[in-house]
């Protein structure tokens, strides 16, 4: 016997699963943050590179990304300004999480377009609290 769903189960919107791309082109970081991501019910993607987080960004349009200034082929800062710039991914909102030490990182994050700067090694929750944030402020506009 096949159970048709009722009126209610088809007026219930299925919760989205916020995704979160992850660009980090260094395991030990990106693995443990996917790990805690994916067990909170968000989905994630990792990408290793800019040029696979750009392409991936605008195949994928999670929901939030977060984005290490080091990476091998290009520097996050630029990456970050292509993202804000495209028009297929400049409504996501970019969260750098950087170990970089330079007097005018923030301003220079700033100004590249991210939306919150963490620096490495950081607090799991307050990054956590972040991509929340992050998430919920794009929904509003």
């Amino acid at each position: 016997m096949l159970l048709e769903p009722s009126e209610q189960e088809l007026a219930t919107p299925t919760p989205v699963r916020p995704q979160v791309l992850i660009v980090d082109d260094e395991e030990s970081i990106a693995e443990p943050l996917r790990l805690r991501l994916d067990k909170l019910g968000f989905g994630t993607i990792v990408a290793r590179s800019g040029q696979q987080a750009l392409d991936l960004a605008r195949l994928a349009r999670p929901h939030c990304i977060t984005l290490d200034l080091c990476l091998p082929d290009v520097d996050g800062l630029e990456l970050c300004q292509r993202l804000v710039d495209d028009e297929q991914t400049g409504e996501i909102p970019v969260i750098i999480v950087s170990g970089r030490e330079q007097d005018d990182i923030l301003k220079r994050s700033r100004a590249a377009g991210c939306q919150y700067y963490v620096r490495k090694p950081y607090d799991p929750n307050v990054l956590l609290t972040l991509i929340r944030q992050a998430i919920d402020e794009a929904n509003e506009d």
